[in-house]
């Protein structure tokens, strides 16, 4: 291709971008205006265009969740909220509406007192997601390498002893940040959550038909997962119980 072509694809390219860019824009302020006049269908369906662009937010999620709130069907709202706090674990906002939409649920399930290090991983390494460590462990090993260099060349004792140490503690920042940082990840990865969609569910001990009903529980309801054949997924609930259930029966976040 001659570099005639291949300008003009990419002017073409960054037009077409721009364009959706624009379009995803206006349809954004068009769904705000149908939220104002509760016309949420209306809204939803303009909320629906820009997702199917791909491009999302957690502020689109979070509008998606008020609309489906408003309309008081619950596990479209949890879905929601729960999609905009995968995307931005400090949303305060969807937090506190998810708060609202749950106890719109039929399931009262209590959850298991967390340990110490339950807490500390929700509180603190889960407050962020993995990219924003991972981002963090870059930065600390630009300072350390910025700080050891200062360290390395300086003459005078007492600002070499002030850098190394400096240089050090950015070591130490770096390693946690990027620890924190797989943590979150295998975390995310392997507590896969999901919400029930169908108005009741009978969670059985086994892949089958024929299984044994182990509990029920209704729609709106959170499930992590735990593992997965082709028509059946293992899910976990904040008490601890275990079972498993069709997987037209959930729709994973």
């Amino acid at each position: 291709m001659s570099n005639l072509k291949l300008f003009l694809l990419n002017i073409v390219m960054l037009i077409g971008f721009f364009l959706n860019a624009q379009s995803a824009d206006v349809l954004f302020l068009n769904a705000n205006g149908f939220y104002k006049n509760e016309n949420y269908e209306q809204a939803i369906k303009q909320y629906q265009a820009i997702e199917k662009q791909g491009l999302v937010s957690a502020d689109l999620y979070f509008n998606m969740g008020n609309c489906y709130y408003k309309q008081n069907s619950v596990a479209y709202a949890v879905y929601y909220y729960e999609k905009a706090l995968k995307l931005d674990p400090n949303h305060s906002d969807a937090s506190q509406n998810l708060i609202f939409a749950k106890r719109m649920t039929i399931d009262a399930i209590e959850e298991i007192p967390k340990t110490f290090l339950q807490r500390f991983s929700t509180n603190i390494i889960q407050k962020f997601d993995y990219n924003t460590w991972a981002l963090g462990a870059i930065l600390g090993s630009v300072l350390t390498t910025l700080l050891f260099l200062v360290y390395y060349f300086s003459e005078r004792s007492s600002i070499k002893l002030l850098f190394f140490n400096a240089s050090i503690f950015a070591m130490f920042l770096m390693s946690v940040s990027l620890i924190f940082a797989y943590i979150n990840f295998e975390t995310v990865q392997k507590n896969s959550g999901a919400v029930i969609f169908s108005p009741k569910v009978e969670v059985t001990n086994a892949p089958a038909s024929n299984g044994e009903v182990s509990f029920v529980l209704h729609e709106g309801t959170k499930v992590i997962i735990l593992d997965q054949t082709e028509n059946w997924r293992k899910i976990k609930i904040a008490d601890g119980k275990e079972g498993w259930i069709r997987i037209t029966e959930i729709k994973e976040i």
